[in-house]
């Protein structure tokens, strides 16, 4: 049964979605709060928290940071009805898996937590558990990303967009196949998502470069984006 935490200070919506999570199996928490939610997340390791921004007491995108930190393994999925890009990009980056405008139909929600908590397991990359590319080793049996032995932090859905990328290096990989096979196969409006996590994945990359030869992802613009070796390296 996976853990989930509903953080959302409007009544109607936050028993909706308690009832409609508890029904479909899974164990719910539900805190109307940031201060609650971070108190809870502190004492209980959660699978998905579905995270509103707009709450009473704190600011959404610095709970979704300080939830980050407490559960870093788990998938955060913001509700927001803020319909601005920029909004949308800072709570990515400040650590959420994903997210959803409001209003948001309830069956696309759902639809939405089962493909999360589907690839809470390793991605599955064919015959070969550990991929290398230059420097790096992405293995997915234990989840661990690695550059001449250090490891690189790693985020969940940043680790299955690495290793996805790592299974087929210098391939065109399109933004539908990526967004399909990371996130969820019915996915359909905006693909921020995708952008953000790939700048992330730029920068982790880029910060080990000082340790042995990484890859660099490559923008193919209007299609989706490829992982290129280092040069003079072989793809094993």
């Amino acid at each position: 049964m996976s853990r989930l935490l509903v953080v959302e200070d409007d009544e109607t919506i936050g028993s909706v979605l308690e009832s409609s999570l508890r029904a479909h199996g899974h164990q719910v928490g539900w805190q109307r709060t940031g201060r609650g939610a971070l108190h809870v997340a502190a004492e209980t390791d959660f699978d998905l928290v579905l995270l509103d921004l707009g709450l009473p007491d704190l600011d959404g995108v610095e709970v979704c940071r300080q939830l980050r930190a407490s559960n870093p393994t788990a998938v955060l999925v913001i509700l927001t009805a803020r319909t601005d890009e920029m909004d949308v990009v800072v709570g990515l980056e400040a650590g959420a898996d994903d997210y959803l405008t409001k209003p948001v139909r309830l069956a696309e929600l759902l639809a939405r937590v089962r493909a999360h908590l589907r690839r809470v397991a390793p991605v599955h990359t064919g015959a070969h558990p550990t991929l290398t590319v230059g420097d790096l080793v992405v293995d997915t049996g234990s989840r661990r990303a690695t550059v001449a032995g250090r490891e690189m932090p790693l985020r969940a859905k940043e680790f299955d967009l690495l290793a996805r990328l790592a299974a087929a290096p210098e391939s065109a990989i399109s933004r539908e196949t990526l967004m399909a096979q990371v996130w969820d196969e019915n996915w359909f409006g905006p693909t921020k998502t995708l952008d953000v996590h790939v700048a992330a994945l730029r920068r982790k990359l880029a910060g080990m470069a000082a340790v042995g030869a990484v890859p660099r992802i490559t923008t193919l613009r209007g299609h989706g984006y490829r992982l290129e070796a280092p040069p003079g390296y072989v793809i094993t």
